[in-house]
């Protein structure tokens, strides 16, 4: 693959460096990537896991994932939006999945606790 893209840019000596250039950057970028990553997957994981949650602190949990992920804006290095946009990832893309995850764990969740409470009353 690279000597394909390199064969493009054989024509401009210059562009062919910037592209060696962030080429050799990027091999150095991975672990703040897998960081990153890391920080994404964390508030996804928070936000599944407390997303119905009774207790204090779960709430709470859900609440600060839940805003870090729906907060739009660029304002800091890691917001959501930048960190997937740093990722490769289409912020509103990723939201809008974790959105539908959201409302679909809702609606399975609402036959549960009926069939709970028939149980309990039983």
């Amino acid at each position: 693959m690279k000597e394909k893209i390199l064969s493009l840019l054989l024509s401009d000596a210059a562009v062919q460096e910037q592209y060696l250039n962030t080429l050799r950057r990027s091999e150095f970028l991975e672990p703040e990537k897998a960081l990153l990553l890391a920080v994404l997957q964390d508030a996804i994981a928070s936000y599944q896991k407390y997303c119905s949650a009774r207790d204090r602190v779960g709430k709470e949990r859900f609440s600060e994932a839940e805003h870090w992920i729906m907060h739009k804006g660029d304002d800091w290095i890691f917001t959501f939006d930048n960190v997937c946009e740093l990722l490769g990832l289409d912020p509103q893309y990723v939201r809008e999945g974790i959105r539908e995850w959201g409302a679909r764990s809702r609606t399975q969740e609402k036959p549960r606790r009926r069939q709970g409470l028939r149980r309990q009353a039983a």
